[in-house]
């Protein structure tokens, strides 16, 4: 049973994302239980993610499901690709489009 958890992210994850070929997942066993490293394409990144981050925690949810039949706790860590953001995407400065004072008395004097 060593590498169901395993199989079982690559496949979820396989099933989700435009490159299941780019798709890893490293297993590493310590006294803490179980940590699987996921490794996806850097445009697949947001699909893992979800919105809100709401795909991560539900295949995290079915590995707690997981863990509990094998009696381990397997946690699972998404490595950002390098280059990345770090989950905050750049923001652009947004077109100036506030009203300022003078044209508002622009405004009401005609």
């Amino acid at each position: 049973m060593g590498d169901k958890d395993k199989s079982f992210v690559e496949y979820v994850v396989g099933a989700i994302v435009d490159n299941p070929d780019k798709v890893s997942v490293e297993r590493k066993v310590d006294e803490m239980g179980v940590l699987l490293e996921l490794t996806v394409a850097p445009e697949d990144m947001g699909k893992i993610i979800g919105k809100d981050g709401q795909t991560a925690k539900a295949i995290r949810t079915l590995l707690r499901v997981l863990g509990a039949q094998i009696n381990a706790r397997i946690n699972l860590k998404i490595i950002e690709p390098a280059g990345g953001t770090g989950g905050r995407a750049e923001q652009q400065p947004a077109a100036a489009s506030t009203t300022t004072r003078e044209d508002l008395q622009e405004l009401t004097a005609e």
